[in-house]
């Protein structure tokens, strides 16, 4: 077993360095093919977690009649407390709201105005956007209010956007990932098509097909893990110094989750891509 792992060890590092323009070709590609897909994962993190924020700025707003009674205005604040789609709200009196529209309006609409015209009114941040259209239909027809509005065009916008920012990065993720495992194994198979002499004499010779393909797949192994270093290297770079908006920046767990994702795929194309390239060349 020690003369084993000491002729895989041998011969991983022989062809490397002998075949080191093939070596440094496969780790470029890997390099080049992870980090475009660590970015496209980073800006979907970032995605999500802009419009998260996005989210929580959603108001919807319940109106109450001027004339509403206590008990209508108590029995609207009780409802709300208790719908769990809602995360929070704040209720303001008539005169909050007046004042509210003193500052809003021209003087020449706001000088008709007086505190009794004024309705009281609900704010409150559902839990999710799209809850906002169940409670201004709950609320629609409650005794004493006047009218609930929500912010109804911007959020189906909003949320579509969100949607097509997520399809579009996952989709350049997966089309990089392809592109990555198609050029690597391409790489690999040149390398191993200019040694098929030295496949074909150890067949001959009764060497056992894992005792040929253990090198070749730690030296794919290697160049997945280096590819996958720099890739690393690059992403952290994207992450640490490209200038994003204050909702858009992620924190440090995102990144090494990311970098994470980049090593296993790395180490993984590169060992399954040898392995891969190296069957048609076992039978002799």
């Amino acid at each position: 077993m020690r003369v084993y792992f000491r002729y895989a060890f041998k011969e991983t590092f022989s062809n490397l360095w002998r075949n080191r323009l093939m070596t440094i070709a496969a780790v470029l590609t890997v390099a080049v093919s992870l980090s475009l897909v660590g970015s496209a994962l980073l800006l979907k993190q970032s995605a999500a977690q802009a419009s998260a924020q996005w989210q929580q700025g959603t108001r919807v707003t319940v109106w109450m009649q001027p004339t509403a009674s206590s008990s209508e205005i108590n029995g609207v604040r009780s409802q709300l407390a208790n719908l769990p789609i809602v995360k929070s709200c704040v209720y303001y009196t008539q005169a909050q709201d007046y004042k509210e529209a003193l500052q809003l309006l021209p003087p020449s609409e706001s000088s008709v105005l007086t505190v009794k015209d004024m309705p009281s009114s609900f704010r409150c941040i559902p839990t999710v956007p799209s809850n906002a259209f169940v409670v201004e239909s709950t609320f629609a027809t409650q005794p004493g209010v006047y009218k609930v509005t929500a912010p109804e065009q911007q959020i189906r916008e909003m949320n579509r956007a969100i949607r097509i920012l997520q399809i579009v990065f996952l989709a350049l993720a997966a089309v990089l990932l392809l592109s990555a495992t198609v050029l690597i194994l391409n790489t690999i198979r040149m390398a191993i098509f200019a040694r098929r002499r030295e496949v074909s004499v150890m067949k001959l010779v009764g060497a056992t097909n894992w005792f040929i393909r253990i090198p070749y797949i730690t030296e794919g192994f290697i160049q997945g893990l280096l590819g996958s270093a720099v890739a690393i290297g690059a992403v952290t770079a994207l992450h640490t110094w490209y200038p994003l908006h204050n909702e858009f920046q992620l924190d440090t767990s995102a990144l090494v989750g990311t970098n994470a994702v980049v090593l296993i795929v790395g180490v993984l194309i590169g060992s399954v891509g040898s392995a891969i390239a190296i069957r048609r060349f076992l039978d002799v």
